[in-house]
Parts: C-alpha cells; structure tokens; sequence
C-alpha cells in the first residue's frame, strides 16, 4: 500500500492567533508568528484500487493576496489539483473510492471529475451545498462501532478505516490507514498545523467547539498509545510527516520552522476569496458592492466565517 500526496499550493502560512485560539480567543497569541502553509490532499495506491482522500480546490479558484494583516493564507498555486493528481500516473477514471473528510471546497472541488468514484462521506455532511447534484455519493452511517478509542467508525476496506469527527464540521472525519506497523492518521482540519496537535491547541474554525475539542483529545490519545504518522491538508509538515515515516512524539515535537513570508504587492482583482472553503466573493454578482464596503457583521455565505478569513485575490 502506497500513500502520495497530491501537491497543490505551497508557500502559505497561519498564524498563532488562528491556529491557537479556539478556545482562549485570537487575542492571547502572537500574529507575528507565521507557520508554513500548504495544501495538499492524499492518494492510497492499495495495490487493487486507488482511493483519493479528498479532491482539492475547484479549477479556477484564483490565488489569495495577503498583506500583513492577513491572518492565513493557503498559497500560490503550483498547479491546479487536477494537473497535480495526473502527474502522479493516475487517471482519473482509475479512482474507485473518494474518502471526504469534510465539505469545505479545498477538499471537495474536485468530486465531479471523478466519475467511477463511489464519494464517501459522512451522512451529517450531506446536506452541504458543496455537495448537491452529485449522484455518486455514499453516505456513511458508522455502523462498525469503535475503531480503539474512537466509539464510531466504518471499515472501508482492510487496512482503511473511516473515523467520525466532528468539530471542524459538523460531518467531519478522519482516515486512519494501517501498513507495516504503522497508523497514517489523513485527516482535514483536526489542526491546521503540527505545532497545534503538540501545544493542544484548536484553530479558530469549527462548527461545534466541545466536539472540536473532544476530537482533538481522542486524536492525542491515540497517538500516545499508537505508532502515527499524522499526515495534514494545510502544512508541509503533513506531507514531511508521510515521506520520513515520521512517527509523532507529542512529548518531543519536531522542531518549528516559521514561514518565509513575501509580501511583494500583486495587482488584485477586487474579487475576494475565503481561505477556509474558497468561496469567491465577486463584485459583479453582487450589484457592484465592494467587498471593503460589506458590513462588519458580514459572513461568508457558504462556511459562515466572518469577513477576516478572506483575501484579496
């Protein structure tokens, strides 16, 4: 069984505030502190299948342009998820199973290309918009009782367990895949960055902040009692972690290597993009109303994040 990563953006980051403050609020950490960011999701080569754990942003969707009041910024675009998934090997109609860990379009904008894929996902997610008009979907009930410490889950196939999660969203999961002695923990938004899962901390976003913060405890415990490599969607240290076989040691962290941070001006469109589910704000589709001038109050329409999460694209 083999695991790639589908490499999509790099040279992002997250800053404390957002990666730590959950739950003693943003305004307890330091915005100065930049970790690395990326986006990437994964592929599982099990010999007999080739199964995606998520399907990247949606083609098209425009690079963000931070400036230094940004408080993340998922990267610039090494290729559109689609070119890095082909440059791997794969076509797309090899796909027989997409594993979603949650709604959000940096994990789901692809689902569509993928039409021999049986779409995996947690029955509570179902309802998301990201999701309507897909036929190919299955929902998953959880119905194999405890995986360890986990009371829910549902085997995919030997070796591949689908966790239920909720926190992040409300239908959030996790993929844990067992080989050679191993657990390779594929997970969404558990943390954002490794240094969360070490300092126990949440991030900002979350749809349920008690089942957040239950989820991250289960994670921790299984870590402490199982060799895991704890593999990310938003930090290179998620695909790191899966090139060394990096097994986490949450008494001994690997040590941090902040972002290089540029903030050469770029010429932006007036169009602004949320970093947690890539929604486009455009002007044009809404009478010409600059995004500067939306109210305060105003949330995305899509992830109901307030106004902060988006940037310039």
């Amino acid at each position: 069984m083999i695991i790639h990563a589908v490499k999509f953006r790099k040279d992002g980051f997250y800053t404390q505030p957002f990666v730590f403050g959950g739950e003693e609020g943003a305004e307890k950490f330091d915005k100065s502190i930049k970790y690395r960011g990326s986006l990437q999701n994964y592929l599982i080569d099990t010999g007999n299948e080739v199964i995606l754990v998520d399907t990247g942003l949606p083609a098209g969707t425009p690079e963000e342009v931070p400036d230094k009041n940004s408080i993340l910024y998922t990267g610039k675009d090494i290729s559109s998820y689609m070119e890095a998934f082909s440059s791997l090997g794969y076509k797309p109609e090899q796909v027989t199973k997409i594993l979603l860990t949650h709604k959000h379009a940096d994990h789901s904008g692809e689902l569509r290309s993928f039409p021999n894929a049986k779409i995996y996902v947690n029955e509570d997610e179902l309802s998301a918009d990201e999701l309507q008009g897909i036929s190919n979907i299955v929902p998953v009930k959880f119905t194999d009782g405890a995986y360890y410490n986990f009371p829910e889950s549902q085997k995919i196939i030997d070796g591949i367990t689908f966790i239920k999660a909720k926190g992040h969203t409300n239908g959030n999961s996790i993929v844990i895949v067992e080989n050679d002695g191993l657990f390779y923990m594929i997970h969404g938004d558990i943390t954002y960055v490794d240094e969360a899962l070490y300092e126990n901390k949440l991030s900002v976003v979350f749809d349920d902040l008690p089942a957040a913060r239950e989820t991250l405890d289960r994670v921790r415990e299984f870590i402490r009692n199982h060799p895991t490599v704890y593999v990310s969607t938003h930090t290179p240290q998620g695909y790191e972690n899966l090139e060394a076989n990096r097994v986490m040691d949450l008494d001994n962290p690997v040590e941090t290597v902040l972002a290089e941070v540029d903030f050469t001006a770029q010429e932006a469109t007036g169009k602004y993009v949320c970093s947690i589910c890539g929604y486009v704000y455009d002007p044009a589709e809404h009478n010409g109303v600059a995004f500067e001038d939306l109210p305060d109050d105003w949330r995305c329409p899509r992830c109901k994040q307030p106004k902060d999460k988006f940037n310039p694209a």
